[in-house]
């Protein structure tokens, strides 16, 4: 039978500005494992401490651009773009521009803060 998620839960974020994170499925709203599926909303100047995550991400851009620093070089991903991190990779998230973004963020297995391993600011 399929499983409505009604609503999802708001996560608290890392990062310099505040973000929205809004988790459809994952540890806190269905207790999955497995996925976690997100909402995110950053603000204009929003930057991430760098991280070495135990998990696969799938970031797909919904409006603005997410900027992926990455061992060895950067990457911006515009709307109507999605990027793969793989576990194990260092990566820094950020949204420098004037505008910020909006993206849903798919994490394989699910994101839990003891795998994330980000860098002291």
């Amino acid at each position: 039978m399929p499983q409505l998620i009604s609503t999802p839960t708001r996560i608290t974020p890392a990062g310099n500005k505040p973000k929205l994170i809004d988790e459809y499925v994952g540890r806190v709203n269905t207790g999955s494992t497995a996925v976690s599926i997100a909402h995110m909303r950053s603000p204009a100047g929003w930057v991430e401490p760098g991280q070495r995550p135990e998990f696969d991400e799938y970031t797909v851009v919904l409006r603005g651009a997410v900027h992926v620093e990455f061992e060895g070089g950067q990457l911006v991903v515009c709307a109507g773009q999605a990027v793969l991190t793989h576990a194990g990779e260092w990566i820094r998230y950020s949204t420098p521009g004037d505008e910020g973004a909006e993206y849903i963020a798919v994490c394989l297995p699910a994101f839990a803060p003891e795998t994330v391993h980000r860098e002291e600011p």
